[in-house]
């Protein structure tokens, strides 16, 4: 039987759809031991849910037999997890020092005024979100805009209205 099943309540107070939990629990099962791979669980835990909420540490917690301190501290350590939802198309803009020379600030401020949110909010409507990163190791190409997975080089304020239309 499934964490999902055992506990009777996949439908979360978030709204995550049940299919979520069990496509989780499917995942688990398939791994040769639940020792050492919190990691891969968080990751796709995020991947299913878009960010891990209190309650998701919770349910991971309680899946691989660990206290839920344990999942947080993971959680909290690696900056690719978030607790915070974030749009359909996240938005992340290098703020490194190769990319805040060549103009990444302004890009972050074409991004808020065209979208209408500040760094770390979600749109409206679900679509976007805007965070910054310290580095993506990606200096020759700066500034670097990633939208979800894809990378931008070279981002000019001037081109932040195209990269929003390649995802509306």
């Amino acid at each position: 039987m499934s964490n999902c099943q055992e506990k009777q309540k996949c439908e979360s107070q978030q709204g995550f759809p049940e299919t979520l939990f069990r496509e989780l629990d499917a995942f688990i099962e398939t791994l040769p031991t639940k020792e050492g791979h919190l990691i891969t669980v968080l990751h796709k835990a995020q991947s299913l849910f878009g960010y891990l909420p209190e309650e998701i540490q919770q349910y991971v917690a309680d899946a691989l037999n660990l206290p839920v301190v344990q999942v947080y501290g993971v959680i909290s350590f690696y900056t690719f997890f978030t607790q915070i939802p974030k749009g359909k198309n996240p938005i992340a803009v290098c703020m490194g020092t190769a990319c805040f020379v060549k103009g990444a600030n302004k890009v972050v401020d074409a991004l808020k005024q065209q979208l209408q949110v500040e760094i770390g909010e979600v749109t409206p409507d679900g679509v976007f979100s805007i965070d910054c990163l310290r580095c993506v190791g990606a200096c020759a190409l700066a500034p670097v805009v990633m939208v979800g997975e894809k990378v931008y080089a070279n981002v000019t304020a001037d081109q932040v209205k195209d990269i929003i239309a390649d995802f509306s």
